[in-house]
């Protein structure tokens, strides 16, 4: 039986995405900062991410969910303790969670990792920009770490989603959630299901010969 983490699994993409890895028979380990999960761990400490994967070993897919949306404001009213906020989870959390699993991946010699970006990574969203940023960076480390890690058998992959029916978009601006979803020619916000079934897809055998790679699921806002 595969073993998976998934970050940010209390609710919205991460909660879908543990709960269609499970339907698949993976044993889904849920991690997240607060809530009805396996494990609370904060994604920024890094002390609290090595001890999680000292005391439940290694496994075979990481989803790294977990992420906010940041200051809602025009960049030149932001502060840099809110961008460091920003980066601290979106991105260094990032890092952290797959310096402490992928290392056992390789050893095992088959992996899955799927790092949740965002469309804004991709062309930014106005009054957005820490969380255009981090996501943009976390579509960097995605390609950086697949081609690091190409030959290994270990894959890693990340999602571009558009507009979600999360809660996390529930702490979005009115005017800016608006904006958003008009660049949507489907007209209509995702689902979290229709993520949750692209990241199966890619923490799964079905996946060979992609790595490095960003997935669009934008209701054809895809820019790029």
């Amino acid at each position: 039986m595969r073993r998976a983490v998934v970050t940010g699994a209390a609710q919205g993409l991460g909660a879908a995405t543990a709960e269609r890895l499970s339907g698949d028979g993976v044993e889904v380990i849920r991690v997240d900062r607060a809530g009805d999960v396996d494990e609370r761990v904060d994604v920024t400490d890094e002390a609290a991410v090595a001890d999680l994967a000292r005391r439940i070993g290694a496994v075979d897919i990481l989803i790294n969910s977990a992420g906010i949306v940041g200051p809602n404001l025009p960049l030149v009213e932001t502060a840099l303790g809110a961008w460091r906020a920003t980066f601290e989870v979106n991105v260094l959390g990032v890092v952290s969670m797959m310096r402490a699993f992928v290392p056992g991946m390789v050893s095992g010699g088959w992996g899955r990792v799927v790092n949740f970006a965002s469309m804004a990574g991709k062309d930014g969203n106005p009054n957005l920009a820490a969380y255009s940023a981090s996501k943009a960076a976390v579509i960097a480390l995605t390609k950086s770490a697949g081609k690091e890690l190409a030959t290994t058998g270990v894959l890693v992959n990340a999602i571009a989603p558009a507009v979600i029916a999360t809660p996390m978009n529930a702490t979005t601006a009115p005017d800016v959630l608006a904006h958003i979803t008009s660049l949507i020619p489907m007209k209509r916000v995702g689902e979290p299901q229709e993520v949750a079934e692209l990241v199966a897809w890619l923490a799964s055998d079905r996946v060979s010969f992609s790595t490095g790679a960003v997935y669009d699921i934008s209701g054809g806002r895809a820019v790029y």
